[in-house]
């Protein structure tokens, strides 16, 4: 049997859909909107994209959570400063709570040492994902941001197939090889029929200390050639600021204000 190209109209396969398991919340979760954050590489700030995002729905008053679905390479705690032990009871297990009030469900606050590697295989890594979608008494729930591996892996499949997504957010950064890669979660994403609410484009420039200007540092921005592409309808640009890079490295990212920032809710956040 050929490897499935997820084109179902060429598929001899009938009812292949309908044998794809989709993940049911814990009865305690009442979730109202759930978006990915997806990227085609690691390193492009996929991760920082979902903490702002999560931090933004807060301030506009909406209940924010964040399931870190990078398995493999968890940092959703420590920007929020999030520690401590996961309790919970027969019904399912509780989330941790940032100090703004964002709930974090991440294998770090499981293992018990946040530097150990997570040395699992696919299927496994899917597995925990699943238990955090269906186990988690998330409660009510505005905005549920999954920050996903990067690429077009088992998890971010398993997450597009099985977690009821409304939209995504692709994350990308200036050079021309990211500009490449990201096109493929672009397409995995059209493939999967979930909508691109929005492309945003990480390390975009570096605003001058003494004279304001804005200095490309990774070369020229592709963010609207490639939103224009696969008409994608928002594109987001976040600057280099060492600042963030500060807040984020204390735990602090709730912190964090700039005039830039509020941009970055457009079409995501309503």
């Amino acid at each position: 049997m050929s490897e499935c190209n997820h084109d179902c109209g060429s598929c001899g396969v009938k009812d292949c859909g309908s044998r794809i398991e989709k993940f049911k919340a814990n009865s305690a979760s009442h979730i109202k909107k759930v978006i990915g954050v997806v990227s085609g590489k690691g390193g492009v700030g996929k991760s920082l994209v979902t903490e702002l995002l999560a931090v933004l729905a807060l301030r506009e008053g909406k209940k924010a959570a964040i399931l870190d679905a990078d398995i493999t390479g968890p940092s959703i705690p420590k920007a929020f400063g999030v520690s401590g032990e996961v309790v919970g009871n027969e019904t399912g297990f509780y989330p941790l709570s940032s100090e703004g009030g964002v709930s974090v469900m991440s294998i770090n606050l499981l293992t018990g040492d946040e530097t150990a590697p997570v040395v699992w295989r696919g299927p496994v890594l899917a597995g925990v994902v699943k238990q955090f979608w269906e186990e988690v008494i998330w409660g009510d729930v505005d905005y549920m941001f999954v920050d996903m591996p990067p690429g077009t892996g088992d998890v971010p499949l398993t997450v597009f197939q099985s977690v009821p997504l409304d939209g995504i957010v692709v994350v990308s950064s200036p050079q021309e090889l990211v500009g490449m890669i990201v096109e493929k979660a672009v397409r995995m994403a059209e493939m999967m029929s979930v909508p691109v609410l929005a492309l945003v484009e990480n390390m975009s420039y570096l605003t001058c200390p003494d004279c304001g200007k804005k200095i490309n540092v990774f070369g020229e921005s592709k963010v609207r050639d490639i939103a224009a592409k696969y008409n994608i309808p928002i594109t987001h640009t976040i600057p280099i600021d060492p600042q963030l890079a500060a807040a984020v490295d204390a735990g602090k990212i709730e912190e964090y204000h700039s005039d830039w920032l509020n941009e970055l809710k457009g079409g995501i956040i309503s």
